[in-house]
C-alpha cells in the first residue's frame, strides 16, 4: 500500500483503494488523491493537503450513494416520488451519440487526423466521457465535475456499461481548472454549464488553463444559446417519450449584468412534479464576447458553428455548420471551436 495515507476511511469506502497522490497546480496548498474504484475506473478527488477530512467526506459520498443505487428498486411508472432527476436530465437534455460524433467530426476537419484522448467538463454524470471510451476502441476519457453526486450516480449507470472498458476512463472530482491527466485532443464544456464564470477575467482565466492544458494540436468545444427569448422570463414544456413533461423555467434576467437563474423541473401523468430538479446561476454570454475572451486566453482560431434550419421553417435541425454571420433568430443554439 502506499505510504503516506490518510487517516482510516469509513466503512462505506470498503470497496475504494488509495494510490499515491499527484500535487495540484493550485497555489492555496490544494491536492489531488487518486481512487481506484471497483471496475477499475479511477477516480481522483480534490481535498486540502493538511486536512484529509473533505476527502474522506467526498469518498464517502460517492460509494454511499452508489450502494443506494443499487439497492433502489426499478419503477415502472414515473412519479416525483420515485423519478431520479439525472436519468430524467439525460433523457431530456442530452444527446451523447450525435455529439460524440460532431466532436469527432469537428476535430478532424481542423486537424485532418482522428481524435484519441478526450476531456469532459462539467461533466456531472460524465455521459459524454463515457461514451467517447464506449463508441471506439482505444479510446480514453478524462472527467471533471466537483459534484460527487452525479459523480457517483454516473459511476453506477454510466461507466459501468463500459464492461471491460472501463480503465480507459478516469473521473475527478475537482475543479475543472485542474489540469487533465493526459493532454486532451478534445476538450468540452457542454450545456452553457461553464456561464457559471460571471466576471470575464474568470472566464479567461478557465480559458486559458484549457488552452494551456489541451494536447499541441487539441481543440477545445463548447455551446451556446442566445436570441431574444433567452432574456425573457418564461417556461417552456417539452414532452419526453419516455413519459414525462420537461419543463425549461428562465424564472429571472437582469440586463445590467446579464445574469440570469434558470431552473429545469420534470412533470408528471399523476400530476406530481419534481420542481426545481436543477436550478442554474448563470452570466449569459454573448457570442462575440466569448469568441474575444478565447482569442485572448491564446488560441490561435475560433471556429464558429450554427445550427441550420428544418423543414418548417422555424425550429432547429440539428445539423451544425462553419458560419460568419448566424441569422437573427429569437432563439438560436451555436458552438465555438476553438484550436490551440
Amino acid at each position: 500500500m502506499p505510504q503516506n495515507q490518510p487517516p482510516a476511511a469509513p466503512s462505506a469506502l470498503s470497496e475504494v483503494e488509495l494510490v499515491p497522490t499527484r500535487p495540484s497546480t493550485d497555489k492555496k496548498s490544494r491536492e489531488l488523491r487518486t481512487v481506484l474504484l471497483e471496475g477499475g475506473v479511477s477516480l481522483q478527488i480534490e481535498a486540502t493537503a493538511k486536512d484529509h477530512r473533505a476527502l474522506l467526506k467526498k469518498l464517502d459520498a460517492v460509494v454511499k450513494l452508489r450502494n443506494k443505487l443499487e439497492r433502489k428498486p426499478i419503477k415502472k411508472r414515473l412519479t416525483a416520488k420515485h423519478a431520479d432527476r439525472h436519468e430524467l436530465y439525460q433523457l431530456s437534455v442530452q444527446s451523447p451519440e450525435e455529439d460524440i460524433k460532431f466532436l469527432r467530426k469537428v476535430y478532424k476537419s481542423l486537424r485532418k487526423k482522428p481524435a484519441v484522448h478526450f476531456r469532459e467538463d462539467f461533466s456531472g454524470t460524465h455521459l459524454l466521457a463515457t461514451e467517447w471510451v464506449r463508441t471506439r476502441a482505444g479510446c480514453t476519457a478524462e472527467g471533471f465535475d466537483n459534484d460527487p453526486d452525479p459523480v457517483a450516480w454516473g459511476l453506477h449507470m454510466n461507466a459501468r456499461r463500459l464492461k471491460g472498458d472501463t480503465e480507459r476512463l478516469r473521473l475527478s472530482i475537482a475543479d475543472v481548472r485542474e489540469p487533465s491527466f493526459l493532454a486532451p485532443d478534445v476538450r468540452c464544456a457542454q450545456n452553457f454549464s461553464y456561464w457559471c464564470f460571471q466576471e470575464r477575467a474568470e472566464l479567461v482565466d478557465y480559458f486559458k488553463s484549457v488552452h494551456k492544458d489541451l494536447a499541441e494540436d487539441g481543440v477545445f468545444v463548447l455551446d451556446l444559446h442566445g436570441g431574444s427569448e433567452t432574456q425573457e422570463e418564461m417556461e417552456e414544456e417539452r414532452e419526453i417519450h419516455e413519459g414525462f413533461t420537461y419543463v425549461w423555467d428562465q424564472h429571472s434576467y437582469w440586463p445590467i449584468p446579464g445574469r440570469a437563474v434558470n431552473h429545469i423541473h420534470f412533470r408528471f401523468d399523476d400530476g406530481t412534479e419534481l420542481y426545481r430538479a436543477f436550478t442554474y446561476d448563470w452570466r449569459l454570454w454573448g457570442l462575440p464576447e466569448l469568441r474575444d475572451c478565447l482569442t485572448e486566453a491564446g488560441f490561435q482560431s475560433v471556429t464558429t458553428y450554427w445550427e441550420g434550419t428544418d423543414k418548417d421553417g422555424e425550429s432547429g435541425n440539428g445539423v451544425f455548420k462553419p458560419a460568419k454571420r448566424g441569422e437573427a433568430d429569437l432563439s438560436w443554439i451555436a458552438y465555438l471551436a476553438a484550436a490551440k
